[in-house]
């Protein structure tokens, strides 16, 4: 099969486009015949930092249609639509996975926004309402709203009842923002964050941040309410992730960290990724797709997705 690989970790030129062998479907695994590939932030980190064996297959999330079954699967069976979480592997043309870690895609569901879904809105839901606690009445700020993640959990915090304030860079992405529930966007290179969080809220802060940048803690802690809650779901920022603890102690605050890696496979979490697909084949979901590039223009779709500031999710299609 073809796949996008890479030898040593560095920047987007080390991926290459390349014949590997077809992976072998364990008894618990499905293996998918890819269709869309959703590029993940921890993609592009994994890629950029972390060595592995060679020829490593990059990729945590994609969806296609199921070819083989093992021996030991129960629920699959060849020809079904899926979309699926792993924690490699997805780029490329054949993927073996668990099958609990895949999702039926129902029929009104295109392959790009099932492969982009579980990861984007199965966190941001786990974010704002798992987590987050948001309640109706209340009033969140997104940093990286213009993010898969940041989109997601407009969406969701609007439905939720809550008063959205987005935090992205540019002007331009203000009018997509809006319509998705923001009520107020936050220019982060023209406008100072937190002074616009505070003025928006009369000085009193938010009840909640999510936060997948990393580097933007400090200023996520400080446009907190007092006992308002922050959810830490990244370092999508890249810098370090100094923060002083001193105040949220004394404002009594709460930082919650997510990883959804290790959360995917619980019932309630696998349950609320299929209530999520359904959503979006009700149309009361948009799951955003920037762009789309062949897998063999892996390198290329790497280096948009970090260097563009894409709205929404960056795919590609073998």
């Amino acid at each position: 099969m073809k796949a996008a690989v890479y030898d040593n970790p560095g920047p987007p030129t080390v991926l290459r486009y390349a014949d590997v062998p077809d992976p072998v479907c364990g008894p618990q695994d499905v293996l998918i015949a890819v269709e869309a590939i959703s590029i993940e932030g921890g993609d592009l980190i994994n890629r950029r930092s972390t060595p592995q064996r060679s020829p490593w297959i990059v990729g945590y999330a994609a969806a296609g249609t199921i070819v083989a079954v093992g021996e030991n699967v129960t629920d699959r069976t060849v020809g079904q639509r899926v979309t699926a979480f792993d924690m490699q592997g997805s780029h490329a043309e054949l993927w073996s996975v668990p099958a609990s870690r895949t999702w039926l895609i129902p029929n009104d569901v295109d392959m790009a926004q099932a492969a982009a879904l579980p990861i984007s809105f199965g966190t941001a839901r786990h974010c704002v309402i798992t987590r987050g606690r948001l309640n109706e009445g209340e009033t969140v700020l997104i940093q990286a709203a213009a993010g898969g993640v940041g989109l997601a959990a407009i969406q969701l915090a609007r439905q939720a009842g809550a008063t959205v304030i987005a935090v992205a860079g540019g002007r331009e992405r203000q009018a997509r923002l809006t319509a998705l529930g923001a009520a107020h966007v936050i220019d982060r290179f023209e406008q100072d964050v937190v002074g616009e969080a505070r003025r928006l809220t009369d000085d009193r802060g938010v009840d909640l941040v999510i936060d997948p940048v990393g580097s933007t803690l400090q200023a996520s802690l400080s446009a907190l309410a007092v006992e308002g809650r922050l959810v830490f779901v990244g370092n999508a920022g890249g810098g370090g992730l100094d923060v002083d603890l001193w105040s949220p102690m004394q404002n009594n605050q709460t930082l919650h960290g997510v990883f959804m890696g290790s959360l995917f496979e619980r019932p309630a979490v696998h349950r609320t990724v299929d209530e999520l697909l359904e959503a979006t084949a009700k149309r009361r979901l948009d799951v955003v797709i920037d762009q789309v590039f062949p897998l063999r223009e892996a390198a290329k779709a790497h280096e948009y997705a970090e260097t563009a500031k894409p709205l929404g999710r960056v795919v590609m299609t073998p």
